[in-house]
């Protein structure tokens, strides 16, 4: 029964998450945390840093994960668990396969149209809404600590959270060094 529902919530994550992986970030763990109760927001916040290390697209690495914790958690072994994130990735994808094939003929055919043009003029803005919804949701206390619990971890996090912002916003520092600077700060400073 888990692999259905692990089928139908990553399906229909897949047909309405616009805007890529990031886009989706916010329905995953709506789905997955708040909704069906798979994983914890720790967890949820772990596998979204994993998929962001690993190679390929961050929403078909986070489905991956969230398949195999899913049913790593319900009890179920490794093979069931490695079925679980082939179930929830293959479903994630689906929707986008299929559409790309119907669609893919008569779109150069008809991207000039007022109609198609006012449908993407629709989605921007739902785009960003979405970007903006994964970057609150990761405001939390597993990526910032708590400032009742430990001030001087709360404070570090404020500070290479805006560190980074300001680096690859207005420095344009390369992405992939400011995470090693980042690393590497919180290794000298929180451990």
């Amino acid at each position: 029964m888990i692999f259905l529902q692990l089928f139908w919530t990553f399906f229909k994550i897949g047909l309405f998450g616009f805007g890529g992986g990031y886009g989706m970030l916010s329905l995953i763990q709506m789905e997955t945390v708040h909704n069906h109760h798979w994983l914890t927001s720790a967890e949820f916040t772990n596998i979204v840093a994993i998929s962001q290390m690993t190679p390929g697209p961050i929403g078909i690495n986070s489905a991956t994960y969230c398949g195999f914790t899913a049913i790593h958690n319900t009890g179920m072994g490794n093979a069931m668990s490695i079925l679980g994130s082939a179930v929830a990735t293959f479903s994630l994808v689906l929707p986008s396969f299929v559409l790309m094939i119907l669609i893919s003929k008569m779109f150069m055919r008809y991207m000039k149209t007022r109609a198609v043009q006012s449908v993407f003029m629709g989605l921007r803005p739902a785009v960003v809404g979405l970007l903006a919804a994964a970057t609150i949701m990761l405001l939390n206390e597993e990526n910032f600590g708590n400032p009742s619990v430990s001030a001087w971890q709360f404070i570090i996090s404020l500070l290479l959270f805006g560190a980074t912002f300001f680096g690859t916003m207005w420095m344009k520092i390369n992405p992939i060094h400011m995470i090693c600077y980042a690393a590497i700060a919180g290794l000298v400073l929180l451990y």
